[in-house]
């Protein structure tokens, strides 16, 4: 091994331990400030063998809302809230992943998730606390999550949330759950976090790493983020919400909730609509969201009906052009300007679930739900060389069955959830050069997948539980490409050539062991290793071949084909939960082969030579007092190639480290609440810049700040996001031809947000 290798590791293995110990020693006077100012350790509720009274949990939900990862306790929710119930039956099943039993004052779990990964919950009421504007930037204050923007941020239309260092494909690495159901389409779109209504979420359980694979398919291989909805089971007969506001850029948006029960009935509607000019030139959003539920609870069968639905018009500026060779600086000549005044993407979205839990006998729950999700898209881009229409239509049906049996196996506590997934996905595009005529190319895709899983989770001792899962899944593809040559083709270059038919099937596999051992009620530690994978998604299937020959320019049929992506992680870590001091931190490494990327300079995608992703991930927050809360994180995230031409080499859109902290200071009895958080991240290359030559994304900081309160049946706040102005941007493409060249997408400067609402 030579020595440039040898210092490389011997470097990396440093950046990990400060990484994991500087945040130790800097919180380890408050720890045991807090451990000794306690009266007593805050026990936890040992877990349940028998059926627990809510059978609607989430796959992965734990027993007990406490000890859930690094869950914040948090002041007192100024705007009260229906219900503090999750959506029943949606994807819910098992009461935990892990029955580690303490008894005769053996310690209790800490954690009640998959037993050896890393976790956080976001609670309602920090939701309704947070100053941030966004679900994604509430998501982002969690150690190693990483966020890129296109378009302004408003309402965080079309923001990506990125775990552990996925750049560009962080959409497609990132699996998003409502209700512990799949919102991740076949397509490279992504889950648009603003089409759920913010007053509508009881929780959001985010697991860091691929051990989700096993419960919930692909996709899941930089973690999983879980929402839970609410659905106003166990509230009042009647109980109303309506707030209204106004913001920056001429924004406007209100909400309204409803909530009804009536013996074991129960409805809920929760709905939202915004307006806004938007920060830049043909930047305006306009958006209307809804979610509705009829509930059916009684101790032995629970049933739900959930509708959603969503409509939102978006225009898409472009991105502001910097190029030293010409003394061109978009960025400071004309910031909020735009590249493609005219270019707009549109989507509507629908869809219905329905299901039940019903238990069997003494620990054991039948599960069964099923549901259809349609969504359609319609964009418009323009330039002087080329136009193009993109109207598409995805459609996807899907069925669930489980079983959750929690028992005792050969005298040791045991939780096991089997089942069987089936998703049918039908996509159909049309790409014409105008809204109207002809489409060039016509696309249609269908694909279906069938999965059988099974998770185990045993007590080995009073102390200590291990899990262990498998899933085998089928996908099988079949993918067809018409092309319709217009006469304009050979001048323009746009129409390309048909792409080869694809009829396809493979079998993937994923797998999942964890360790949890707890010394006392106070310190555990944990560790697991999984493997994931990802399949392709219909649109980088669609440009899965160079378009055009390289030389000569000339056509070139694509075939559709492209491998599947793995990865491999191992992780390990400790918790720390000591009356009103909490901490959670890990280190993990992942390898991945396969991974897909997008080449800019021929229009396809590819393969990568092998990755590599590792770091640190560390959370802590400390309740001072009654009335004042300190939270925080910090995260070294890696992203390598670990071969082929750019080995050693940052993957695109990573920032190495991030960093978060916040405080709730509830100043007078829920009249007046003070909440602050600031947000930082280091430099990032940009993107299509694997050869790491061009200057980087500058590294930033926003911090936000809040003042709210409620009277009675009256709520209102005030928020001032990015205080300091920060002129900021997180995305930006490197020219492939001119070195110094770029395309940067700015985000706002200073903004402010007013709201007032009322309950009924």
């Amino acid at each position: 091994m030579s020595s440039t290798t040898l210092v490389a590791k011997r470097r990396r293995h440093l950046l990990l331990a400060s990484s994991f110990l500087a945040p130790i020693m800097a919180l380890g006077i408050s720890g045991a400030q807090a451990q000794q100012t306690a009266a007593a350790a805050d026990q936890l509720p040992v877990i349940e063998v028998n059926p627990p009274g809510d059978q609607n949990r989430t796959r992965a939900k734990p027993a007990s809302d406490q000890g859930s990862g690094t869950r914040r306790v948090v002041a007192p929710n100024p705007r009260p809230s229906s219900n503090r119930n999750p959506a029943p039956g949606t994807g819910s099943n098992v009461a935990s992943q892990g029955d580690g039993q303490g008894g005769g004052g053996a310690p209790v779990r800490q954690f009640a998730g998959i037993v050896g990964s890393s976790a956080t919950v976001i609670t309602a009421e920090e939701i309704a606390h947070s100053p941030a504007q966004t679900l994604q930037e509430i998501i982002a204050q969690t150690p190693g999550v990483q966020l890129t923007s296109l378009f302004g941020g408003v309402n965080g239309a079309k923001t990506s949330v990125d775990l552990r260092g996925f750049g560009a494909f962080a959409t497609s690495n990132t699996l998003v759950l409502i209700n512990g159901r799949r919102l991740n389409d076949i397509d490279m779109a992504g889950v648009d976090f603003s089409t759920i209504p913010r007053d509508s979420i009881e929780r959001i359980e985010i697991t860091r790493g691929n051990s989700g694979a096993v419960l919930y398919g692909d996709n899941a291989v930089g973690g999983v983020i879980n929402i839970v909805l609410k659905n106003g089971v166990g509230g009042p007969p009647v109980a109303i919400r309506g707030e209204a506001g106004v913001g920056s850029f001429n924004q406007r948006m209100a909400s309204v909730s409803a909530a009804t029960n009536f013996g074991p009935w129960s409805t809920s509607f929760y709905g939202n609509a915004i307006k806004s000019d938007g920060y830049r030139v043909n930047n305006a959003l306009e958006q209307r969201n809804g979610v509705g539920n009829l509930n059916y609870s009684t101790p032995g069968l629970t049933a739900f009906v959930t509708v959603t639905g969503d409509d939102q018009k978006l225009g898409l500026p472009g991105g502001r052009l910097v190029d030293p060779s010409i003394g061109l600086n978009e960025l400071v000549t004309n910031r909020r300007g735009a590249a493609t005044p005219l270019d707009y993407g549109n989507q509507q979205g629908a869809s219905a679930t329905a299901g039940f839990t019903k238990t069997l006998w003494n620990g054991v729950d039948l599960i069964i739900d099923g549901g259809v999700r349609d969504k359609k898209q319609q964009g418009a881009f323009f330039s002087p060389f080329a136009n193009s229409y993109v109207d598409s239509h995805l459609q996807t049906w899907s069925l669930t069955p489980r079983l959750s049996v929690k028992n005792v196996m050969f005298g040791l506590p045991s939780s096991i959830l089997t089942g069987i997934d089936y998703y049918d996905a039908t996509f159909h595009q049309e790409r014409p050069e105008f809204k109207g005529t002809p489409p060039i190319h016509t696309y249609d895709l269908s694909q279906r997948t069938i999965a059988g899983y099974w998770q185990q989770t045993l007590g080995l001792l009073p102390t200590t539980d291990f899990s262990y899962g498998a899933r085998i899944q089928n996908t099988s593809l079949s993918a067809r490409d018409r092309l319709n040559d217009p006469p304009n083709c050979a001048l323009f270059f746009t129409c390309g050539a048909q792409n080869l038919p694809l009829d396809s099937s493979e079998v993937q596999h994923a797998l999942h062991v964890g360790l949890e051992h707890r010394f006392n009620n106070i310190v555990s530690v944990f560790g697991r290793a999984a493997r994931a994978f990802r399949t392709p998604n219909v649109d980088e299937r669609l440009s899965s071949g160079p378009s055009f020959d390289p030389v000569f320019f000339t056509p070139i049929p694509g075939t559709f084909q492209l491998k599947t992506q793995t990865s491999h992680d191992i992780e390990g870590g400790f918790r720390i939960k000591s009356g009103g001091f909490q901490m959670q931190s890990s280190i993990y490494n992942m390898d991945l082969e396969n991974e897909i990327h997008f080449n800019p300079a021929l229009f396809f995608n590819t393969n990568l030579d092998p990755t590599r992703r590792y770091g640190s991930e560390t959370s802590a927050s400390l309740r001072v007092s009654d009335s004042v809360l300190l939270r925080g994180g910090v995260a070294y995230t890696r992203a390598v190639f670990r071969e082929g031409q750019f080995a050693g080499n940052d993957v695109p859109l990573v920032s190495r480290y991030t960093a978060s902290g916040g405080v709730t200071w509830n100043i007078w009895q829920n009249y007046l609440v003070a909440d602050a958080t600031v947000r930082g991240w280091s430099e990032r290359y940009m993107d299509n810049d694997q050869k790491n030559t061009q200057r980087r994304i500058p590294a930033d900081a926003t911090i936000d700040f809040k003042l709210s309160g409620a009277y009675q049946h009256f709520f209102w706040s005030v928020s001032v996001n990015n205080v300091l102005n920060a002129l900021y941007y997180d995305y930006a493409i490197a020219s492939t031809f001119t070195d110094g060249r770029f395309s940067a997408y700015p985000l706002p400067g200073r903004t402010y947000m007013v709201k007032a609402g009322a309950t009924f």
